[in-house]
């Protein structure tokens, strides 16, 4: 759920795609270099109210953010969709792979 106003918003509109990083926890005294992490690579998918998808997405993000409803109805924002094709999995020091769409749609629904 993003606003029309954000940088990032233009620039997905722009080039849909897109990464996100997801890293563990720092952990006091160790390397954040050194954190298990997933960058996801993306392709961002800007949903209107019609779009199929919309009324999940909503419901998800609501799910998770019961006080932002209001903010669902404002005209300047907006859901994103981001279609996973590919990720690239840190583990430590020197133990680094990529994964394809195929295998971490299999990796999630476990």
């Amino acid at each position: 759920h993003v606003s029309g106003l954000a940088a990032h918003t233009d620039n997905m509109a722009r080039q849909p795609l897109t990464a996100v990083l997801v890293t563990a926890a720092e952990v006091d005294g160790e390397p954040v270099h050194a954190l298990p992490r997933v960058t996801l690579h993306t392709r961002a998918e800007t949903l209107h109210a019609g779009h199929p998808d919309w009324t999940r997405c909503r419901f998800a993000y609501l799910a998770r953010f019961p006080d932002a409803e209001p903010m669902t109805d404002l005209p300047d924002f907006r859901f994103v969709a981001l279609h996973v094709l590919a990720a690239r999995q840190v583990a430590g020091f020197g133990a680094a792979r990529s994964v394809d769409a195929d295998e971490l749609r299999l990796a999630l629904q476990r």
